[in-house]
């Protein structure tokens, strides 16, 4: 049990790591966002969604995936577009040169529509999650399947909320606004990078 425990851990810190679009949109709200209870509504969504796909991943949902070429067709151009949207949205978005405003950064609602379509609609966190940890997840049943999907969960909560509380603390130490605008654009570019990518694993 303690071995699943580890493996689960091991491989969601592995998978949840590199810097992709969830990951940047969590930090970019955190650093814009004028106290850290703002950025709650974008964290927690991020949190089930990643929950959601981890449990379903676990339960075999890959084999449907996997097996359908349209399936996998329709996610890939959804999420594309989903994601020169959001990159078009973080580029064009400028916290005030004094101060970060509220009305300056994303409602609640807005986070949990942009966490919820970089989360549930981004093709390659979705072939990611349920290709890899539903395929580890393949090796273990019962109690011990059960504590490997929870490890799995309990390291993305972590990490979300610890990926907020890095954006406020950079939030802090900008006092003007000129360094939330360069996170901005380093997010876009991260963003649009990954909606390259997905469009040249479509053509293929």
């Amino acid at each position: 049990m303690t071995a699943a425990i580890i493996h689960g851990m091991i491989l969601a810190f592995g998978l949840i790591l590199p810097l992709g679009v969830q990951n940047v949109f969590v930090l970019n709200q955190g650093a814009v966002q004028p106290n850290f209870i703002r950025v709650l509504p974008v964290i927690i969504t991020a949190s089930i969604c990643d929950t959601l796909l981890i449990s379903l991943a676990v339960l075999g949902i890959s084999v449907v995936v996997f097996g359908s070429f349209w399936l996998e067709m329709i996610l890939l151009t959804v999420g594309i577009v989903f994601l020169i949207y959001m990159g078009f949205v973080t580029w064009r978005s400028k916290p005030g040169s004094d101060q970060l405003e509220a009305s300056q950064s994303f409602s609640a609602k807005k986070q949990i529509v942009f966490a919820m379509s970089v989360s549930l609609l981004n093709p390659h966190a979705i072939l990611d999650t349920i290709g890899v940890i539903g395929t580890n997840s393949l090796q273990y049943a019962g109690v011990e399947k059960m504590v490997f999907t929870l490890a799995c969960i309990t390291i993305s909560w972590l990490w979300f909320f610890g990926l907020g509380i890095a954006g406020r603390l950079t939030g802090k130490l900008a006092k003007s606004g000129r360094f939330l605008v360069i996170i901005n654009k380093v997010s876009a570019c991260v963003i649009w990078g990954t909606a390259v990518y997905l469009g040249i694993s479509l053509i293929k």
